[in-house]
């Protein structure tokens, strides 16, 4: 049987054991090993990948790592996941400016829209909006207020003002809010939406996306297949509605969520769970909800409804 790598505190480390053990392709190991020889922290090999043109090997890497992250800081770790690309689209600001080839808008009430397959739009002043509808388009509104809208595949919005909105709207597509009642949403399977200030929420409807919300007061809703919802602010609420999906509360008094079959979800000190069983026809048996502290349910831990209605610790 091939070695599983533990699941850890410091699971975003990349070493070059974890990507053979992943069954790397040859390229991607060959890579891996040129410009990491001692291995890296997942932000700069993701970026590094995207840098280089290998969104493919840069998605796969989120694939691969995602089910080895540690249960408990699992938020956090998403949240850094998903803000790399917040990270790497904030940088093109610069380079669009820069290069000039594409709409740029740096004034108050400025917008920018670039059309164009791999075309960006930056807009960086007060109340500006950017908007990238070309496929591998990105679009960056780094002001107060500002919005920002990637509607192609593969597309990434970044806002990081306060009250920006950031949308993704195509498959793989990334939205990353980073200002108090920021919101970001991504519709597109494989889509990861992330919103880190206060009040700000982050929403991901496609299959297999991942919502994380690390403000107080701010939500994560994950709605398709296998999705991830996480919350660690206080009162923030994590739901996942799709089969197979995550919910994960950790902020004091915040209620975790999984709607969907087979899900499982987990809170923090004060908070609550509310979990669903489905039989094998798909037909509802059982709703249950619980605080903290009650029934067997204890802070930090995975849970799943049974076929009797009870609560069962499960892993991650």
């Amino acid at each position: 049987m091939p070695v599983t790598t533990p699941i850890t505190a410091n699971n975003l480390e990349i070493t070059k054991e974890r990507v053979k053990e992943w069954s790397a392709c040859t390229g991607g190991y060959r890579w891996f090993l040129e410009q990491f020889p001692q291995g890296g922290q997942f932000v700069p090999v993701y970026r590094a990948l995207r840098a280089a043109g290998r969104a493919d090997d840069a998605n796969w890497l989120v694939g691969k790592i995602s089910p080895e992250l540690d249960p408990v800081l699992r938020v956090a770790q998403i949240a850094q996941v998903v803000g790399a690309d917040r990270e790497w689209v904030a940088e093109q600001v610069q380079e669009v400016i820069k290069a000039a080839d594409k709409d740029v808008a740096t004034g108050y009430k400025g917008h920018a829209a670039a059309t164009g397959d791999e075309g960006h739009a930056a807009a960086t002043g007060y109340k500006g909006h950017a908007a990238a509808t070309g496929n591998y388009g990105h679009a960056a509104a780094t002001g107060y207020k500002g919005h920002a809208a990637a509607t192609g595949d593969e597309g990434h919005a970044a806002a990081t003002g306060n009250y920006g909105h950031a949308a993704a709207t195509g498959y793989k597509g990334h939205a990353a809010a980073t200002g108090d009642e920021g919101h970001a949403a991504a519709t597109g399977n494989y889509g990861h939406a992330a919103a880190t200030g206060y009040k700000g929420h982050a929403a991901a409807t496609g299959d297999e996306g991942h919502a994380a919300a690390t403000g107080d007061e701010g939500h994560a809703a994950a709605t398709g297949y296998r999705g991830h919802a996480a919350a660690t602010g206080y009162r923030g609420h994590a739901a996942a509605t799709g089969n197979y999906g995550h919910a994960a509360a950790t902020g004091e008094h915040a209620i975790a969520a999984a709607l969907g079959m087979a899900s499982k979800a987990m809170a923090g000190e004060k908070g609550a769970i509310v979990l669903v069983h489905f039989n094998d026809d798909g037909e509802l048996i059982h709703i249950r909800a619980s605080k903290v502290g009650e029934n067997g349910v204890a802070a930090g831990k995975w849970y799943l409804l049974d076929a009797d209605g009870q609560f069962v610790e499960c892993e991650e």
